[in-house]
């Protein structure tokens, strides 16, 4: 009798794993890694871009001190930004989630502004470090342009597993639910790196 339970436990639980891969359990797992993995690398392209403000600020300044405004105004959302906890479960709040992209946003307004600013210096557009970390900046905001796209590309395809059946069956069985995904107006527009025109004679 102890024989005949033992086998039927067995068989459960062989009927238990076989549906859980054939509804979808081991796709939302390894979905859900593929946004951790590319959620971190668009925050490490984040990180690398708060990293250069501060050389970049002080180069503009000892040039065009008198801009205190624009470079007030990328300092604060620098700190802004600095102030938010970026974590693979941010991703999972959709409130901290949303005010950590309107703070990257508006940090990557205020750069873009002191970068027009910079146009109307001559000697700045010149110096040596000014253009290595302009340089900089704009490679980097094309790994943020290209991380963004992936974790975008990754989380529309969780969330089309997470709202089709019969995956959504096993979503609402494990909890599984939509992740936040970029939705900003103008992604082309934020999405395009600010550059500097050291050929223009202005």
């Amino acid at each position: 009798m102890r024989f005949i339970k033992t086998s039927f436990s067995f068989l459960i639980s062989i009927l238990m794993v076989l549906t859980l891969t054939g509804c979808g359990y081991n796709s939302f797992q390894t979905a859900d890694e593929q946004i951790k993995a590319n959620w971190s690398e668009v925050l490490n392209q984040y990180q690398r871009r708060s990293d250069l403000i501060p050389n970049l600020v002080n180069t503009v300044k000892g040039y065009a001190n008198q801009e205190k405004d624009v470079l007030t105004q990328v300092t604060e959302a620098r700190a802004k930004v600095g102030t938010i906890q970026a974590t693979s479960e941010l991703v999972n709040d959709p409130e901290a989630f949303k005010k950590f992209l309107a703070a990257q946003n508006e940090l990557k307004g205020s750069l873009s502004r002191l970068m027009v600013v910079s146009e109307n210096y001559p000697q700045l557009k010149s110096d040596a470090t000014f253009r290595d970390l302009s340089a900089q900046l704009e490679g980097t905001e094309n790994r943020i342009t290209v991380a963004r796209n992936r974790y975008i590309k990754a989380v529309q395809e969780y969330n089309v597993n997470v709202r089709t059946f019969p995956n959504n069956l096993t979503a609402m069985m494990f909890g599984y639910k939509p992740k936040e995904n970029f939705t900003v107006e103008n992604e082309a527009a934020i999405s395009k790196a600010p550059t500097v025109d050291f050929n223009s004679n202005k």
